[in-house]
């Protein structure tokens, strides 16, 4: 039995203008849990977005469904996109771009390193992937990109996949959720707690609540620079997605972006992308041991801190939270040690390797 369709079948015209690819196990379970805290003891909802694939699961699979099918339609042959050298969304979308039929390549940017960062670039290896070293002033940039993609027939996916289009894939998942708390499969949540890069998760997430009528306050944590994750960001990225969606079926509520009710919380970022704080050590720690949850410093580690905190509230005991657990939960099946052929490894990508 294929599952169900929840954008389709609240917006018919909207999902014949949206083909989707199949590529997620959905939908993603959301469980009760008792955790124990300094303050008490809490009741906290988790939804699993770890196990939306076997092959790669986290919150980037939601996105790629929509954002494949309209690559294909323009006769694309590639597919290019950008992130950190340890990027999960440079690595879920290399892994499905396989799968899917497409080439890829991923352009990567220096990052703190961590003991997952390595792994990471070997799956890449492994998958095929064609990886490019990106940084430098816009002109280089700029320089790079054509380089690599000029007559390539590529369909280029921003950081995160967090485009309209890819945000959809979250309006969906927004629905997903309602339709389990109208299945009395879970309370409704009063605020849900999400790590927040470049705000497509924690947008499409809002947007299918405000459609479904819940007034969730969805806590979008900050997890990278706010020269990427900002306000003014959020509300471009917010109207844009709602006009869009607008523009194909007429039927999307006018006022939905104005019903959307996201808070940014700025306090759990830390010194600076994938550097951890003490909060995030001690989260990750929690949700271990109270969830049997395995974390990473980067995204769900500060999300985590920043429910955990508010956990200790004591108004926290009245209210319904919800953690939407964002990581992969596939293990690499790869080792961490240094290539043994370095030709498609960008050589100062070495550093991230012990010797």
């Amino acid at each position: 039995m294929s599952a169900p369709d929840y954008l389709r079948e609240r917006f018919p015209v909207l999902g014949n203008h949206l083909p989707r690819l199949h590529l997620a196990s959905l939908p993603t379970p959301a469980r009760k849990h008792e955790v124990n805290i300094d303050a008490g003891t809490r009741t906290l909802v988790v939804k699993y977005d770890n196990l939306t694939g076997d092959l790669y699961g986290g919150n980037k699979v939601r996105k790629l469904e929509y954002i494949f099918p309209r690559a294909s339609e323009k006769h694309n042959l590639r597919i290019a996109t950008f992130g950190a050298a340890g990027s999960n969304h440079a690595l879920a979308t290399a892994l499905y771009a396989r799968k899917a039929g497409f080439e890829c390549t991923c352009f990567l940017s220096h990052q703190a390193n961590s003991p997952l960062v390595a792994a990471t670039l070997n799956m890449q290896l492994r998958n095929g992937t064609e990886l490019i070293r990106y940084g430098g002033d816009y002109a280089t940039r700029l320089k790079i990109l054509r380089q690599n993609l000029w007559g390539r027939h590529a369909w280029i996916i921003p950081m995160g996949g967090s485009s309209w289009l890819g945000t959809v894939g979250f309006v969906a998942g927004g629905l997903e959720l309602a339709a389990q708390v109208s299945n009395h499969e879970i309370p409704a949540p009063d605020k849900v707690y999400v790590g927040a890069g470049t705000m497509g998760t924690a947008v499409g997430i809002a947007i299918g609540l405000a459609i479904a009528g819940l007034k969730t306050e969805v806590n979008a944590v900050r997890v990278s620079d706010t020269s990427i994750m900002n306000a003014k960001a959020m509300q471009i990225l917010l109207q844009k997605t709602v006009a869009m969606m607008r523009r194909l079926d007429d039927s999307v509520p006018e006022d939905i972006a104005a019903r959307t009710n996201i808070r940014i919380r700025n306090g759990f970022f830390g010194p600076g992308y994938a550097r951890a704080t003490p909060e995030t050590m001690d989260a990750i720690a929690f949700a271990k041991r109270e969830l049997d949850l395995k974390l990473e410093p980067t995204y769900t580690g500060k999300a985590m801190a920043a429910l955990v905190a508010d956990m200790q509230e004591p108004e926290s005991d009245s209210i319904n939270l919800l953690y939407w657990h964002t990581y992969n939960s596939a293990p690499l099946d790869v080792p961490a040690d240094r290539p043994l052929d370095q030709g498609a490894l960008p050589p100062d990508f070495l550093r991230y390797f012990s010797a």
